[in-house]
């Protein structure tokens, strides 16, 4: 009998854990035993195609929607690591990485963390801090992201609370910014306003005062989101709570993933699912014009769009990141199967980077990584702070993007033709373990690669000569 590729159970569960159903109950109605349903979902057997459909009209998807990336993720994640200096005379190849990561993906994933923690340990080693001093890394961040990515960037209890909050200040004015002070006036007791904030404060809660400040430089689209997150912390802390003492996040990781919660309930007050998928299909995802229907910035739409996860009611499946012009990335999901990298800088001719060279632009970027796979990817630089005199600004990239296959439902593949390989950018994971030694924006050498050099001829990029380790 035919079968999928194994490595969706992650998926399956995560659907399960979303639509609230227990192993038993749908094992059940998928006629199987629960035993073997846990076994799918621990990937430890394979699903076959009359099953993939059940499970899929179950949970109402497409059975293409239920391939799982986390594998290919591990893959990524691990190669960075091997990558690494430390294993330079290890002589591991792509393909021994691989087997890990399909033969026992527990181990792989124990083997990330385990470098997370060195990586901390030698960072602070060579900066005289602590490992949780350590301002260049902390493995709570890392740690937040994962959480996040393996809840597939969707949250339903925090969805139906900013829906029931939504609704009551939508029946208070048909203003927002009005029906959202009477809701904090009615329900909390609290007054909002702007005020002369000191420089670096956006948003100021006193209890005691029972009031809310927004920095008056602020601008309306951030004031509101703002107070949207306060709101988050207030009204769904019992969910938020919930999804922290669920997860398996390390001590000093629950700070950050609270107010990475609060941040998605704001997103989904702000942009309520319904009203915001049917925006996107409508206008095939012009971010654009969704601010200015919503009045959100273009981040605060970016990140809503990764989502848009419901079961049977979902968006494209988009990847996020976003970097500064340093090449640190503060922001990485991924559903569409890219993957970016984790440990070390991404690749200089994603269009991310590029986008620097063309502010407040859309740059839009058919990106191949080196297997082959091609990506349809979106970048604007953006500029945040600056609004006092001589007051620093930050600059930021937000790159957004999908699998081919789904590129044609964005408007900006429009007068593109997707199918011709030689619009595609060649772009790899991170310089260690991109196998194109011509590229002339390669920074450092493969792992596995040793030099001898030519010295009557110079070509354009010195890794080009270089040769593999088993040569």
């Amino acid at each position: 009998m035919q079968e999928t590729e194994p490595r969706i159970g992650s998926r399956i569960q995560r659907l399960r854990r979303q639509s609230r159903i227990s192993q038993a109950e749908l094992a059940g109605q998928l006629g199987i035993s629960a035993s073997y349903l846990n076994l799918i979902e621990h990937n430890r057997r394979r699903i076959t195609v009359p099953l993939l459909m059940k499970v899929a009209g179950q949970f109402g998807i497409e059975p293409g929607e239920l391939v799982e990336n986390d594998e290919s993720r591990l893959v990524g994640d691990l190669m960075e690591i091997f990558g690494d200096d430390v294993f330079a005379d290890s002589q591991l190849t792509n393909q021994d990485i691989r087997d890990l990561a399909a033969s026992n993906p527990t181990v792989g994933r124990a083997v990330v963390r385990l470098f997370d923690q060195y990586r901390a340990l030698r960072t602070a080693k060579l900066t005289g801090a602590s490992p949780d001093e350590n301002a260049g890394y902390h493995p709570a961040t890392d740690a937040v992201s994962d959480f996040i990515q393996e809840a597939g960037n969707y949250f339903p209890t925090l969805e139906e609370a900013a829906e029931r909050v939504r609704h009551d200040i939508e029946s208070a004015s048909d203003s927002f910014e009005y029906g959202l002070k009477t809701y904090l006036s009615n329900v909390f007791g609290l007054q909002w306003r702007p005020a002369p904030l000191p420089a670096g404060i956006a948003r100021r809660y006193d209890p005691d005062r029972r009031e809310i400040l927004t920095s008056e430089v602020l601008s309306a689209e951030s004031a509101i989101f703002s107070v949207a997150h306060q709101l988050g912390s207030l009204t769904a802390s019992v969910q938020i709570d919930a999804l922290i003492e669920a997860s398996n996040l390390p001590a000093d990781a629950p700070v950050l993933a609270r107010n990475a919660l609060a941040s998605y309930f704001a997103g989904a007050l702000l942009m309520p699912y319904e009203p915001f998928l049917k925006a996107c299909k409508e206008t095939r995802y012009d971010i654009e014009r969704i601010q200015r229907r919503f009045r959100t910035s273009f981040e605060q739409v970016c990140q809503r769009m990764t989502t848009l996860q419901r079961p049977g009611r979902a968006g494209i499946p988009l990847h996020l990141v976003r970097t500064d012009i340093a090449g640190n990335i503060s922001k990485r999901f991924s559903l569409s199967g890219i993957h970016i990298s984790r440990h070390s800088g991404a690749c200089p001719r994603w269009n991310v980077y590029a986008a620097f060279l063309h502010p407040e632009r859309i740059n839009v970027q058919i990106s191949q990584m080196p297997e082959g796979q091609r990506y349809f990817c979106i970048a604007k630089a953006i500029t945040k702070g600056g609004h006092r005199h001589n007051a620093p600004r930050r600059h930021l990239s937000i790159g957004l993007g999908c699998h081919i296959s789904h590129a044609p439902s964005m408007v900006y593949s429009d007068g593109m033709d997707l199918s011709d390989a030689s619009q595609s950018v060649p772009i790899g994971i991170g310089c260690r373990i991109c196998p194109r030694l011509d590229c002339e924006q390669r920074a450092h050498p493969q792992t596995d690669q040793r030099f001898t050099l030519d010295e009557t001829e110079m070509a354009e990029s010195f890794y080009a000569s270089a040769r593999r380790l088993r040569d």
